[in-house]
């Protein structure tokens, strides 16, 4: 049995959160969520919001937690917010503004 948990549009960047991703695949729930509590990174907060709905969907679909782990854990781009800095001599610079595409899929052992 799966259990799946998507996020779309998190204001942060794919390359800040795939640093955090390797933590944590392949782990049980309990280990990985006190793995990510303990993480400085901001990414660690996100993830561990979006596996804790992920427990809240195997909940509603009657999954025994206890025997859940992370199985796939994807960071994908998202969209990108263009913003312009006024510089030098009139000229413009670009500055991008990257958001993040989640999903986490729990299986059963």
């Amino acid at each position: 049995m799966e259990v799946r948990a998507c996020l779309k549009g998190a204001r942060i960047s794919p390359r800040k959160v795939r640093e955090v991703i390797p933590s944590i695949k392949g782990q049980d729930v309990e280990k990985a969520l006190i793995t990510l509590k303990f993480s400085p990174r901001k990414a660690s907060f996100i993830l561990r919001k979006l596996l804790q709905s992920a427990l809240s969907n195997a909940e509603n679909a009657g999954i025994n937690i206890d025997k859940l782990y992370i199985s796939k854990v994807v960071a994908n781009d998202g969209l990108r917010m263009k913003r312009f800095m006024p510089r030098a001599r009139g000229r413009v610079g670009k500055i991008v503004k990257r958001m993040s595409n989640l999903e986490i899929e729990l299986s059963e052992r």
